[in-house]
């Protein structure tokens, strides 16, 4: 299936590994013009330099903080200079402190919503213009499981990711006569160093075995195992692509089954 995504232009966000960058290279493989954007300079490089082999295309690589404005403004404004425009934007965070409600300062809190969700607000307020240009646009916002049911010990994921979907749903009515979508996915527990990171905190705080903590995990999916980022970048590849052509203001659970809400 071609997806009609050669020609076109993505801006993937915090895509230095995990999923973002699975999302990234499955966005060039089908011959999409990649920007990769990370913190740190050496890893983004390196990942850039990787899609590049697998695809045959030429991804940028840029150096930014998602919580800063500034930084997202020049990450857009270097994408489209590189490609003379964009058309598709991929929101993507890493997560926020795990914790339970008394553990969590103001300070907590603020750095959350900054990385989680108001770097979202920016990053769309600052493709928007570019999109609306072109006639066309794609949003692809990731979220996490927790917008179905909260995850225990991940308040402040559970809190702000649902506000994503809210933003979400209401730009989708306004953008749809554009030609923008704007959709949703929330990924359940993935193969990837940030759910490993959880596992790990999980087997520390009950005592258990790394092995013991993910079997469990894994037998709670219908599935029967963690998802792979491959798996996951090629339905976020659809998403983005002209192929979805009607699409928008929808959430969808990337899980394997484990949520049994409706």
């Amino acid at each position: 299936m071609d997806l009609g995504l050669k020609g076109k232009t993505a801006l993937v966000l915090a895509s230095s590994k995990g999923l973002g960058k699975a999302t990234a290279l499955q966005l060039a493989l089908e011959g999409a013009n990649v920007a990769v954007l990370g913190r740190e300079e050496r890893t983004i490089r390196k990942t850039a330099d990787e899609i590049a082999q697998a695809s045959g295309t030429a991804p940028i690589a840029l150096v930014a903080d998602i919580t800063q404005a500034g930084d997202i403004d020049r990450a857009v404004q270097a994408t489209v200079e590189r490609f003379g425009g964009l058309d598709i934007l991929i929101n993507n965070s890493g997560g926020p402190k795990p914790g339970k409600f008394d553990q969590l300062s103001d300070e907590h809190w603020q750095s959350a919503f900054e990385l989680t969700l108001l770097s979202y607000i920016r990053a769309i307020r600052a493709a928007l213009p570019h999109m609306r240009e072109r006639g066309f646009g794609r949003i692809v916002n990731f979220t996490s499981s927790s917008i179905k049911e909260p995850i225990d010990n991940l308040m402040l994921s559970s809190t702000f990711r649902v506000g994503v979907v809210g933003l979400a749903k209401s730009l989708a009515a306004d953008l749809a006569k554009e030609g923008i979508l704007i959709n949703t996915v929330g990924p359940g527990r993935f193969a990837t160093d940030r759910i490993l990171e959880l596992d790990e905190a999980n087997a520390e705080r009950s005592g258990q075995p790394l092995e013991q903590v993910q079997a469990a995990a894994a037998a709670l999916i219908p599935a029967g195992r963690y998802g792979t980022p491959e798996e996951f970048g090629k339905l976020v590849a659809f998403l983005a692509s002209p192929a979805n052509s009607y699409m928008t203001g929808q959430s969808l659970l990337i899980d394997g089954g484990a949520v049994r809400a409706i």
